[in-house]
């Protein structure tokens, strides 16, 4: 029971856990604007998004290391793994600078937009789930 309840949430567990990771990149090629060199970083949603799936579904986590034997072991998401793209500029700066606010500025709303209808999503799945679970 347990099994197929974690398996019905896991697609939208790793969607939010993406589009999380993916504020912090847009937010810090914003906050990287001014800065002479700095390359725009993206991450191809889609395809991190059927690997983490894919990972999670397995239960191939990143492993915790234990200090001690009496310690409870631990599996946590694998951020490091994710593969960031650097951005071709539409039109390239004299410093060097990949960013484009406005497209930053689009993506990071868009991206904002998009992981606040998931939570709305989660949430709707996790009520129906209680009322079914819920006896009249």
């Amino acid at each position: 029971m347990i099994d197929r309840l974690e398996a019905s949430l896991n697609f939208h567990q790793q969607a939010l856990g993406l589009r999380q990771e993916r504020q912090k990149v847009l937010a810090s090629n914003i906050a990287n604007a001014d800065t002479p060199g700095y390359k725009a970083r993206d991450m191809d949603f889609a395809s991190e998004l059927k690997k983490a799936v894919k990972q999670g579904g397995d239960g191939s986590g990143l492993a915790l290391s234990r200090t001690s034997a009496r310690h409870i072991e631990g599996q946590g998401l694998p951020s490091a793994s994710r593969e960031l793209l650097y951005r071709v500029p539409d039109q390239p700066s004299l410093d060097g600078n990949t960013v484009d606010m406005n497209r930053e500025r689009t993506q990071f709303a868009d991206n904002s937009v998009r992981y606040q209808s998931a939570l709305t999503i989660l949430n709707s799945r996790i009520q129906g789930l209680k009322k079914a679970m819920q006896p009249e």
